[in-house]
């Protein structure tokens, strides 16, 4: 047994050798609203990686479709198939940073669990990463004869779509990758822990937020492959889609610094200031109100409407809905009332000691942005707690299905 206190953290040969009863290949899928793709793509995993010593990870962001306690139940049968359930959180990237991070396999490949991807180039991938010695293997779309199944309107839009987020993507990334948006993709472990504490985790493109946060230039080859077009659930791909990948790229631009999350904030913040001088004329000059029932009505709707705002698209990944988005309403409303008294007294002070009256008033509304952000991050925006689910009956795997990983004592 090697000495873990002297054997190095990394060498050029530390994926040379794996030992006994530990997979050389792991396998992530991120799901949510999986339970019908799931067995069909263990199934195929079973055909296509027999011989290796692998295993497969769902990551699923507490699916109420179930999905979980589908992958427990075949992780029964077979232990190689594992779930990692998440509680109050969602998130593509994330899925996969944490679904590698739970496994020692020195091989990580990363698959869509809506059979899109095609599980069949697995051990191409696993065979080109190391007997070339890279770092990343991409399943691209747009290299060589590879192509998205299916035609119309859908597929031209989201070829277009695709390749302008390429072009985009090139500011952060150097690389010349035919096919950054890939999610199809295998990663050397070494190369996954140099880059993971500065992964943003930001929307759904993993991929070219691991090259943008690598702190060297990453040794990589492209094989084609045939997107495929989904055969159960529903996509999980929508318009904000669009505005998450702007997010990441916005995040690699301007370095780790200053989060993303904050400037989303204090833009929407900057939007509510026009808000209020807006609807305080309304109230002054159309409305005839007077000031004070003008300048309070103001305020509630910036206020309002800054939270709504920010719900959706600051902390669209801890979305308030039902209840919740009505206590998380009147918590802001609380905070941003500090925040308010913060702001008039930061700047009375500075103004009393005779410092310039727009350097009072820009420390002023600063300290105001950085409270609101703050506080409403930890109090309105929290990670949402555990939720009840309903029961689903777990169907496990059929008894026609048997499963045997040479080399290793998964049965």
């Amino acid at each position: 047994m090697p000495d873990l206190d002297t054997a190095p953290a990394s060498s050029p040969d530390a994926t040379a050798a794996v030992p006994d009863g530990v997979p050389e290949l792991v396998v992530v899928g991120p799901t949510l609203n999986e339970r019908d793709n799931v067995p069909i793509i263990i199934d195929r995993l079973n055909r296509v990686l027999a011989g290796l010593r692998w295993e497969a990870i769902f990551v699923d962001d507490d699916s109420p479709d179930g999905t979980a306690e589908i992958v427990r139940a075949w992780s029964h049968r077979q232990p190689n198939i594992r779930c990692l359930q998440r509680l109050g959180r969602r998130g593509l990237a994330t899925a996969c940073i944490e679904g590698i991070l739970a496994s020692a396999a020195p091989y990580a490949a990363v698959i869509d669990a809506d059979l899109q991807h095609d599980e069949t180039l697995l051990p191409a991938m696993l065979g080109k990463i190391k007997a070339d010695a890279l770092d990343v293997v991409i399943a691209s779309r747009y290299a060589g004869d590879g192509s998205s199944s299916g035609v119309g309107d859908w597929q031209h839009s989201r070829v277009v779509i695709s390749d302008i987020a390429t072009r985009l993507g090139r500011f952060v990334v150097k690389a010349k990758l035919s096919d950054p948006m890939s999610g199809f993709f295998m990663v050397r472990r070494e190369a996954f822990d140099e880059a993971m504490r500065s992964l943003s985790g930001q929307g759904f493109k993993i991929l070219l937020d691991l090259f943008a946060s690598a702190p060297r230039p990453l040794a990589y080859a492209e094989l084609p492959y045939t997107f495929r077009q989904r055969l159960h659930g529903e996509s999980k791909l929508d318009a904000m889609v669009a505005w998450e990948y702007l997010m990441l790229l916005l995040q690699k631009l301007v370095g780790p610094a200053v989060p993303v999350r904050f400037l989303l904030f204090a833009m929407i913040g900057t939007l509510g200031i026009g808000t209020h001088l807006l609807t305080l004329w309304f109230g002054t000059h159309v409305a005839h109100a007077i000031f004070p029932i003008a300048q309070g009505l103001a305020t509630l709707v910036a206020m309002t409407g800054n939270f709504f705002l920010n719900n959706f698209f600051t902390y669209r990944d801890r979305r308030l809905r039902g209840r919740r988005l009505w206590t998380g309403l009147l918590s802001f409303y609380a905070i941003c009332g500090a925040g308010a008294a913060a702001n008039v007294g930061v700047a009375s002070y500075l103004a009393g000691n005779h410092e310039s009256w727009w350097l009072a008033g820009l420390t002023g509304a600063a300290v105001s942005v950085v409270w609101n952000y703050a506080m409403s991050s930890i109090f309105t925006w929290s990670v949402r707690p555990a939720r009840e689910k309903p029961r689903f009956r777990n169907d496990a795997p059929p008894a026609a299905a048997p499963y045997r990983q040479r080399g290793s004592a998964l049965l």
